[in-house]
């Protein structure tokens, strides 16, 4: 997908009203969590960060969302992305187009993710 968006609300204009619903709701919760994080486009995706820090970023596609929390908020959740049945690597999770966003796992990996920032200050 060539960078034709300059900001997250131009990113999700670029998908159908179903997919575009899904990615508002993931927007929506992440702030409902951490009202002041800052949004960005980082790797050609929508991203946040947290006190100047990466924090999530995320992505669709024709059958998933991608959710991108990094390597040690994947592995932290192996389990649960196991036991839905959530395709995952070392980086990324999938989480099915048709199937509604686990906000429940989204909030523990997002919680999991600032205290992981808070206790590498610099």
């Amino acid at each position: 997908m060539k960078n034709t968006f300059k900001n997250i609300d131009d990113y999700i204009l670029l998908f159908p009203i179903n997919v575009q619903e899904k990615l508002l709701e993931l927007r929506k919760v992440l702030h409902s969590q951490i009202p002041d994080l800052e949004e960005y486009i980082g790797y050609q995706m929508p991203a946040f960060k947290y006190k100047g820090k990466p924090l999530v970023y995320f992505a669709a596609y024709k059958k998933h969302i991608g959710f991108y929390p990094g390597a040690e908020g994947i592995k932290n959740f192996e389990t649960d992305f196991a036991e839905r049945n959530y395709k995952f690597s070392k980086g990324a999770v999938q989480f099915p187009i048709d199937e509604d966003i686990p906000l429940d796992l989204i909030n523990k990996i997002v919680s999991f993710k600032i205290k992981e920032i808070e206790q590498k200050k610099s």
